[in-house]
Order: structure tokens, then sequence, then C-alpha cells
């Protein structure tokens, strides 16, 4: 054959370069924070993502308690779960768990949009959300991330 070999490049954990950002929730629509979130994390964004390699990179998000939900949906939005036992299920709103903690609304929306399995997990785990301006992530240097 005349024609050059093209060879197919597979990312694989130690030729990812990852980053850090850093994103500003406050007046953001968490639906909408957490889609472009979640891009970052699973690292479509890069043009050497493979779907089965942690590629992504870390993201720190502040302000957590200033993303908001459109219409109706904090005090109408029901979120499911269940103990495990019989009679079980407990229902809960944005509002109730804003209340206990800011940072499980925006956890709960990104982790919605990760895969359901390990590698979802692992991705969960590049994730920081914190309520308030600070975070403890100064030494990485995290760029800025603004979405329109």
């Amino acid at each position: 054959m005349d024609t050059p070999s093209y060879k197919t490049i597979s990312a694989n954990s130690g030729t990812v370069k990852k980053e850090w950002f850093i994103v500003d929730a406050d007046n953001q629509i968490v639906g909408r924070l957490a889609s472009e979130v979640s891009k970052i994390l699973r690292g479509k964004h890069k043009a050497s993502y493979t779907p089965h390699v942690d590629c992504g990179d870390q993201v720190i998000i502040i302000n957590a308690e200033g993303a908001k939900f459109t219409g109706k949906k904090f005090t109408n939005k029901t979120y499911i779960r269940h103990t495990g036992y019989p009679g079980g299920q407990r229902f809960s709103t944005p509002e109730k768990v804003a209340q206990k903690d800011a940072t499980r609304i925006l956890e709960h929306a990104i982790k919605g949009m990760l895969p359901k399995n390990k590698l979802g997990a692992k991705l969960l785990t590049n994730c920081f959300i914190y309520t308030g301006g600070k975070h403890p992530h100064e030494a990485q240097q995290p760029k800025e991330l603004k979405f329109n």
C-alpha cells in the first residue's frame, strides 16, 4: 500500500493532562451549570477524549448556595430516595435540602449527568463544591471558567 498509515490515539491515565478550573455558581441555573460542569469533568471538551478513561479536569464550584432553579422547581421539585427498608421511600424538595446543605443540590444534579458506573463515581471525586467564595485549592492555580 502506498497510503500512509494512521493510528487512532487512545488516551490513558498516563497521557492525560489534567487542569483545574473554578466556577462561580452565583445566579447560575442549576441544570445548565451542571451540564457544563459534567462535560468538563468527563473531558468531552478535549480532542483526546476517550469514553472509558478519566480524561476530564478538576472543577471547583464556589457560591453553591447562589445557584437557582427556574420557575417553581425550588419548592415543587421532589427528590426521591429509599432507605432500603419496607416503606422506606422518602421525599424532599430542593428547599429542604438547601436548608441542611446547599452543596447537595449541585452535587445531585452533576451526579445525574455522569455515567452510572465506577467511572462516574471516580469523575465525581474531581468536583469540589463549596458555599461561600473561599476554597482551599489556591495552590493549584485554577483558571476561571465562565458559561454564557
